[in-house]
């Protein structure tokens, strides 16, 4: 029986993640969560003093990287990295990572070897258009940049970070920007993905609309 895929796209902060997570475990399939691979070689640039606007650099780093995903855990170099791809030092960096071709290249083919072995869920920003143009199903999610960063805020807090709003705020405008600007694989909706706006809907509202498309 063939893999099942689904791609499930969009901005930062649209709900991308928690909404796959839970379907994944509804579907019991594999969930991939793309953007975190990025942050996981964000992740070890920082760690080596790598100089991320040095693209060669981060290139060479990248191809002696080992990226994986096992039980819902990502794993660097055979590391479990959950909590530290998720510090404001690797969010405010790993927009420039994202972007360099090379580096997409890399992740993509990790990300179909993934795709080919199992039933996967996978999020990002261009799963539908670029990875898996041939995926199953295809959603974009969508948001207004104050919820998105509402949402993003909330959960720093949560984890003790100490920031402002507005910079949240402004931190999203500004990845948006560098997310569907990029040369290579921007971050675009799908000519066949069904489009899901999250802005003042529950997770439960959303889960339920994609569910109901999948079934």
């Amino acid at each position: 029986m063939k893999n099942l895929v689904i791609a499930i796209d969009g901005p930062a902060g649209a709900g991308k993640s928690t909404i796959a997570k839970i379907i994944a475990k509804e579907l019991n399939i594999n969930y991939i969560d793309t953007g975190a691979m990025y942050r996981a070689v964000t992740l070890k640039c920082l760690q080596n003093n790598t100089d991320i606007k040095n693209e060669a650099e981060v290139i060479e780093l990248a191809k002696k990287t080992e990226i994986d995903f096992k039980d819902n855990n990502i794993y660097l170099d055979g590391k479990i990295v959950n909590d530290e791809i998720r510090t404001i030092e690797v969010t405010n960096n790993v927009s420039n990572v994202a972007k360099i071709k090379e580096v997409r290249y890399l992740m993509v083919n990790v990300q179909r070897i993934i795709g080919e072995r199992s039933s996967v869920i996978l999020d990002g920003r261009d799963i539908g258009s670029y990875v898996f143009p041939n995926a199953d199903y295809k959603f974009f999610l969508i948001a207004t940049p104050e919820e998105r960063g509402s949402r993003r805020y909330k959960e720093l807090i949560e984890k003790g970070v100490e920031v402002k709003l507005q910079d949240v705020i402004d931190d999203i405008i500004k990845r948006d920007e560098i997310d569907s600007n990029r040369e290579f694989a921007p971050l675009v909706k799908a000519e066949d993905a069904i489009e899901v706006d999250t802005t003042g809907k529950s997770i439960k509202d959303v889960v339920d609309l994609v569910l109901q498309k999948i079934k």
